[in-house]
């Protein structure tokens, strides 16, 4: 695992809501502060559905996974903006299905570098390191997944409601090329991202609270420009629908995020 520049304990801001921490809360975790809770709280009374929204992206997380590592045979991992562990961390449903599955974690936030520990618990035929780098500097995390990774081999790019914070869509999208053009073929991209379609009109207000009083700030994407994200790509069937409904069994209902799995030819 690479070392902060700076000691933790001066990179940890407990005076304002941080992403991470609060989709902790709404996940049920105790790894937050009262201003996290508060802030979540008050996202949920203006959007109720967000816990479920944060319950159907983790669910996904784990579909997409146990796909990938067992019908595709994929056994390597890139997992950018994991946020804090939680049950049915990538490696763990990876190494289940294939116990020597290679997994590199990114994220940049100190709570969940402090964390990273709980996260590097790899299979013993398996592997799992931990990268502090930010989703905006790609060229960054590609010079530091290897050696865990082998960008010869193909690899699994995991971007799970990472790019509704990188709030120009033109640099996103550089961000998905930089990485995806550094992979060979037969990798996937996996992404989620929370939209204002699929019911998601109530979501406004409650992004607007969030980046006046919380970090970092978010934005949600059309259909449209969520598949800009997939160019090149050939899409998993179901192709891209909301999250809670990819591969899901029969009755899950639409929550306002994005969920695809694309694979580069």
């Amino acid at each position: 695992m690479s070392e902060p520049s700076t000691p933790l304990s001066d990179r940890i801001r407990s005076d304002i809501a941080h992403n991470a921490r609060v989709w902790n809360h709404w996940l049920g975790g105790k790894d937050n502060y009262p201003v996290d809770r508060e802030v979540g709280d008050q996202v949920t009374g203006m959007y109720p559905s967000i816990g479920e929204v944060a319950r159907a992206d983790r669910a996904f997380l784990g579909r997409a996974v146990r796909h990938l590592a067992g019908e595709a045979g994929i056994v390597q991992f890139l997992d950018i903006g994991t946020g804090l562990p939680t049950a049915e961390n990538t490696h763990e449903v990876a190494q289940r299905t294939a116990p020597g599955a290679r997994v590199v974690y990114v994220d940049n936030d100190p709570i969940v570098l402090a964390h990273a520990r709980a996260l590097l618990t790899s299979s013993p035929e398996g592997a799992t390191e931990y990268v502090d780098a930010d989703a905006h500097d790609p060229e960054k995390i590609l010079r530091a997944v290897e050696p865990t990774l082998d960008l010869t081999k193909p690899v699994a790019v995991m971007l799970l409601g990472i790019l509704n914070f990188v709030m120009d869509t033109d640099e996103a999208r550089r961000i998905v090329r930089t990485l995806m053009d550094a992979m060979p073929s037969g990798s996937y991209l996996v992404l989620t991202h929370p939209t204002t379609e699929l019911g998601g009109e109530g979501n406004e207000a409650a992004m607007r609270f969030w980046n006046e009083n919380a970090t970092p700030p978010i934005t949600a994407r059309s259909r449209a420009e969520f598949a800009s994200f997939l160019t090149g790509l050939d899409l998993v069937e179901p192709g891209i629908v909301s999250c809670a409904r990819w591969r899901a069994e029969p009755g899950a209902v639409d929550v306002a995020q994005f969920g695809a799995v694309a694979r580069k030819p």
